[in-house]
């Protein structure tokens, strides 16, 4: 479905159209993007990969306000840019397959897989339980509170576990079609720990400004809105899921 398109001009691209949800292109000196350099092939071919400044003529940056109250996502507009044909990464038409590349390494750092990530928020899903469902003897009081607080927590420590296995196998090597899997489960995972918080924290993770609400009650907030982004950054769940069932299963089409 790939739009924007780049005419050949003799040493220069002149290119025409947009891109969207590009992070941080508000301050970016330089954008990689992939343009449609012959229409008449098939959808993955004609692709190519370009590199270009920011600051010229004919390139707008919008950011988009999201639900969660930030906008790390920008919209790009490309107005008859002009972009010298040194800038060309890789062969004209083949940009497609460097564009698969760069997306399972942004996999690989959404699911944490290039290292251990922070977690947002200070306090421990047990933690929070006792803080807001309640304590008995040190325990979570709530039963069906606590077997979901367990759940969540042997699911992540297993996860981390693959996630360490994993880096010590690849050996630092090109990342593969496998992170696919670590990136659809790093997310969901982490859009359910997000429910599972405001869950706990009842009306009180509801809040967005107020002395009536902690900090990390309006921080879990917005962390649950900007979760379903992750969702849906480097890939949807459901392209990963088609990833996994042709690349690594080796399911047919």
């Amino acid at each position: 479905s790939l739009k924007t398109r780049a005419v050949d001009d003799g040493d220069f691209y002149r290119v025409t159209g947009s891109k969207i949800w590009t992070s941080g292109a508000q301050y970016a000196d330089w954008i990689f993007c992939l343009v449609r350099t012959n229409p008449s092939v098939p959808k993955h071919e004609g692709i190519s990969f370009l590199l270009f400044p920011m600051d010229q003529p004919g390139v707008t940056v919008k950011p988009i306000l999201l639900i969660s109250g930030q906008s790390p996502f920008c919209e790009c507009f490309f107005d008859d840019v002009r972009v010298p044909k040194t800038e060309l990464v890789g062969r004209e038409n083949r940009g497609w397959t460097i564009a698969k590349r760069l997306l399972q390494h942004e996999r690989s750092s959404i699911s944490g897989l290039g290292g251990p990530r922070a977690q947002v928020g200070t306090a421990s899903l047990p933690d929070l339980a006792r803080r807001y469902v309640g304590a008995k003897r040190g325990q979570i009081a709530d039963p069906m509170a606590r077997a979901h607080v367990t759940d969540l927590e042997m699911n992540g420590r297993a996860f981390a576990l693959t996630q360490r296995r994993s880096r010590e196998e690849q050996g630092g090597g090109t990342p593969t079609f496998a992170t696919s899997m670590f990136k659809y489960y790093a997310s969901e995972l982490g859009k359910q720990r997000a429910e599972l918080t405001l869950s706990m924290m009842g009306s009180q993770g509801l809040g967005w400004e107020g002395r009536a609400f902690r900090p990390e009650e309006k921080t879990a907030t917005r962390v649950w809105l900007r979760g379903k982004a992750s969702t849906i950054a480097g890939g949807t769940s459901e392209v990963q899921l088609n990833i996994i069932a042709k690349r690594v299963l080796g399911l047919p089409d």
